[in-house]
């Protein structure tokens, strides 16, 4: 049994994250901005900003499965909300460095969450890898300001992992309950050129990622936490409204309609590339879901 602190441990992902882990024999503490107990998992209280870390959270920890960051998609991209979002992954991150290497903490791993936006929001035929540099844009900055601050482990001896998490896609919220909605409701449809790809993958297969990070020894480095079989946007909606039993008669909706919508966050759905799943593959992570079809009936016969 393993000790495993989770930032980010009361989200969605976070919670069944929490309660894999349990079921497997470990235990699991949480990092919380509150001191809370819901009598299955010890919270740890946590403050960013005033650069504090409950020290008996580290205490005998084996292993950090890092989270926490603010939502990107919840609001507009001001310069302040653009400075949190960043923040709230670099200097949690830093945290946890500085309080690790302050309480010489022997952490077997450090496993931090990124995302494929260290690629870039860009629709091309390029197929990205683990090997390909971070892009320009914000969100490809953010990435790797984020992965940054968690290599920082490195310099203690630590195992570090980064796994760059394409869209999670869960029973309850997320992106596919906003996408499933407008097609429930008869007026669902492919939004701008529908040719930019979603790198998707399923709830469990993500947190088997983590599992498989945080058990195999010989793993370190950045992994892309996708499935296999990517789907464009126009494939995905047409798949999902298939499962849904929902017919698609809309024209997809314009992108200068989701522009004035959501200003320079439009980027996150009207832009989108493949990403390989190659390296994780090669490391021996064996996908439940491979395929959409048959992961998205799994999630809404939930």
């Amino acid at each position: 049994m393993a000790k495993v602190l989770i930032s980010g441990g009361t989200g969605s992902i976070g919670n069944l994250m929490a309660d894999f882990l349990h079921r497997q024999g470990h235990e699991v503490g949480l990092l919380s901005r509150s001191r809370q107990s819901d009598g299955t998992f010890k919270t740890y209280q946590w403050n960013i900003k005033e650069n504090y870390v409950d020290p008996e959270a580290l205490e005998s920890c084996d292993y950090i499965i890092h989270l926490a960051g603010a939502g990107i998609a919840d609001k507009a991209w001001t310069a302040g909300r653009k400075k949190e979002i960043i923040e709230s992954r670099v200097l949690s991150t830093d945290l946890l460095y500085n309080q690790v290497k302050k309480h010489k903490t022997p952490l077997k791993a450090f496993i931090s969450a990124s995302a494929v936006g260290y690629y870039g929001q860009v629709t091309s035929d390029k197929i990205f890898t683990e090997k390909d540099k971070s892009a320009n844009d914000f969100v490809g900055k953010t990435c790797f300001l984020w992965e940054q601050s968690a290599e920082r482990f490195e310099e203690l001896g630590i195992r570090t992992l980064r796994l760059r998490i394409g869209v999670v896609l869960m029973e309850k919220g997320g992106a596919l309950e906003k996408m499933a909605q407008p097609i429930r409701m008869g007026v669902g449809s492919p939004l701008g050129s529908g040719k930019q790809y979603i790198p998707w993958i399923h709830v469990d297969d993500l947190i088997g990622m983590f599992y498989k990070a945080l058990t195999s020894e010989d793993m370190s480095g950045a992994y892309n936490a996708v499935a296999p079989e990517p789907a464009s946007n126009a494939e995905f909606t047409r798949i999902l409204a298939r499962v849904l039993k929902k017919n698609l008669w809309l024209p997809n909706v314009p992108a200068f309609v989701l522009k004035a919508l959501l200003g320079e966050r439009a980027s996150l759905v009207l832009k989108g590339s493949r990403v390989s799943s190659q390296k994780i593959e090669s490391a021996g992570f064996k996908f439940k879901y491979p395929s959409l079809e048959p992961a998205l009936e799994n999630l809404l016969a939930r």
